[in-house]
Order: C-alpha cells, then sequence, then structure tokens
C-alpha cells in the first residue's frame, strides 16, 4: 500500500482540520496515512514516504509560523527527485499576502526535485463547504498522480 506523510502546523485548529481532512480522503483512496505535527517530525521522514503533503498556516502578514520554520529549512536541504507533493494550508483574507506560507512551501518543494501531484490548496481561515469539497479533489489528484 502507498503511503502518504502528511505534517501539518496549525496554531488555531483549522489548519489541523485541514490536514485531518486531507488524511480522511486518501485513507478513502486507499492510502496508508501518517498525520504528524511539524514539530515531533523531521523533514527526512518524507524520504520513506510515497507522497509529501505540508499543511500550513501563514503568520501574519506573510511569515512562515515559527514552529515550522525548521522544518521548512531542513526540507530545502533534501533531494525529493521524482517525490509526489502537495501543499494546503489556511489564512486570512484580511493580509495582503494570504497563504503566503503556502507558496512558500510549493517552491521548496520544487527546488528539491518534487513533482506537484495537486494544485495548491489555500482556505480563508476554516474550512467549510466548498472548501471541504477543493480538499477531497486535491486528495484525489495527489493519488491519480501517484498511480
Amino acid at each position: 500500500m502507498a503511503t502518504a506523510k502528511i505534517v501539518y502546523a496549525s496554531m488555531t485548529g483549522n489548519t489541523e482540520e485541514i490536514a485531518e481532512i486531507v488524511a480522511e480522503n486518501l485513507k478513502k483512496l486507499s492510502m496508508d496515512v501518517e498525520l504528524n505535527e511539524c514539530t515531533t517530525v523531521k523533514a527526512e521522514d518524507f524520504l520513506d514516504a510515497d507522497l509529501a503533503v505540508v499543511a500550513t498556516y501563514t503568520y501574519g502578514d506573510g511569515e512562515l509560523p515559527d514552529e515550522i520554520v525548521d522544518f521548512y529549512e531542513d526540507l530545502q536541504k533534501l533531494d525529493l527527485n521524482g517525490k509526489i507533493y502537495g501543499v494546503c494550508g489556511s489564512g486570512d483574507t484580511f493580509y495582503d499576502q494570504f497563504c503566503k506560507s503556502v507558496d512558500d512551501f510549493d517552491e521548496a518543494f520544487a527546488t528539491i526535485g518534487a513533482i506537484k501531484g495537486a494544485e495548491s490548496v489555500k482556505i480563508d481561515l476554516a474550512a467549510e463547504g466548498e472548501d471541504i469539497a477543493k480538499l477531497e479533489n486535491f486528495a484525489k489528484s495527489l493519488v491519480e498522480k501517484l498511480n
């Protein structure tokens, strides 16, 4: 069975919920899923997964959350050539740099040779209705790209 590793950073619980929705949908698509908060794992753990997913929020006006900075920096030292990845997360449209951390991780994965498996999903605050459908499609696209 193919394995997916999802690493998330969440302050309010919104991004954790987003990560859980993705995990749930990947499981429905017969993936073996491991979901971890970013301070409990190392970026190198993605080397053992078939699919690498990061779910992060954006802090303030475009900053990476403090708790995921080390993970982000370590990720950029890896060679994930050919590994399928996806990035999703939450932000607040009040800020000019909406969900910039999602874009930062997307660029980091591309720089280290990973293959984008789905368009990134950016959610304003909490996932509801249409957002949940986007996350379902995100999971489906990742699995299709893997296969």
